[in-house]
């Protein structure tokens, strides 16, 4: 889980509901997002958030569940994967 703030150490319009659930923040890197992409977020999507909100929470993706991948693959007859 990344919580983005468009200044370093700068928590404030950061919902306490939030804050307590997520912890204490660690700084893991900053980013000019003017000058990069992000893999798997649209930038543009995270500027707009923290321009309205003041932070944006990217959350990791789903788990895929490989038991039901496995199942689809046996009934269209594919060989499991090792």
């Amino acid at each position: 889980m990344y919580l983005y703030v468009p200044k370093k150490d700068d928590f404030s319009q950061v919902p306490d509901q939030l804050m307590q659930m997520f912890g204490k923040p660690v700084i893991v890197m900053m980013i000019n997002l003017a000058t990069r992409s992000l893999a798997l977020v649209d930038v543009e999507k995270v500027k707009e958030s923290m321009n309205k909100d003041g932070y944006f929470l990217q959350l990791p993706p789903p788990t895929e569940n490989e038991l039901e991948k496995h199942k689809q693959r046996k009934q269209q007859g594919d060989k499991p994967v090792e």
